[in-house]
């Protein structure tokens, strides 16, 4: 009777798509508990990923759906920042290895068994002041409707332009990528841009906007507001210093 119970719901676990993970809210659905699912892994039905994470032997995991199984266990994670505008379409000599861009709101490591899969970067930074826009921005790409959340154009770029001037984004490249964005729209970078507290990213945003020439340049000053006095200094890795005046 107890090995007619264990094998019950092995049916309905070979029927679950592969190439994802398959973490223990899934599992639990399905009716296998933590020790029933320990018990497949040492019958080998199924592999131990890490705490709590799946995959069937000899399956090979896709990115989207890793993402949607990483996002249940990271608060606010999205695909943010240049791989976010790179997958929307705006880039600027995006190498095929790249890593990939992660954002979320808590500060911790990726687990090993997504990012030795998926070469990323994770970035927990508080960008904007309220709990209204925390959220704002973020969208299943057109093509891939039940998929992971990706940074609309708008916001990845200030998510882009929070790290210039760190080892992990040039100041030439983002400027040259920021060049590509030509249609923002006004209204959502104007959200953004009101409740971003940070004076380095707006006047960054608009300061390159008029150098540039875009033609939403003087829209985004308007719509940012003033924000403080004097020149933003600050030293870059290779030894320059980026001014941003008012």
């Amino acid at each position: 009777m107890a090995l007619t119970n264990q094998n019950s719901p092995i049916k309905t676990l070979a029927l679950l798509p592969r190439g994802e993970p398959v973490d223990t809210e899934r599992l639990k659905e399905i009716g296998v508990s933590s020790a029933l699912a320990s018990y497949y892994v040492r019958t080998g039905w199924l592999k131990r990923l890490g705490r709590g994470v799946f995959m069937f032997p000899s399956d090979e995991l896709t990115l989207a759906a890793s993402l949607k199984v990483l996002a249940r266990d990271v608060p606010g994670l999205h695909v943010g920042g240049k791989t976010a505008l790179a997958w929307r379409g705006i880039r600027h000599n995006v190498g095929p290895r790249e890593n990939l861009t992660l954002w979320g709101r808590e500060s911790r490591p990726l687990p090993a068994w997504f990012s030795q899969r998926f070469p990323s970067r994770y970035v927990a930074r508080k960008l904007f002041d309220s709990m209204q826009v925390i959220e704002f921005g973020l969208q299943t790409l057109p093509e891939a409707p039940g998929g992971a959340l990706v940074s609309v154009p708008e916001r990845a770029l200030l998510e882009m332009l929070s790290e210039v001037g760190t080892p992990q984004q040039g100041l030439e490249e983002a400027r040259n990528i920021m060049e590509g964005l030509r249609s923002p729209r006004l209204d959502v970078l104007g959200t953004l841009l009101k409740h971003c507290p940070s004076v380095k990213i707006v006047r960054l945003c608009i300061q390159w906007a008029e150098e540039l020439s875009l033609d939403w340049a003087a829209e985004a000053r308007r719509l940012a507001g003033p924000r403080g006095r004097g020149r933003w200094l600050t030293r870059l890795p290779d030894g320059r210093t980026l001014v941003l005046k008012p």
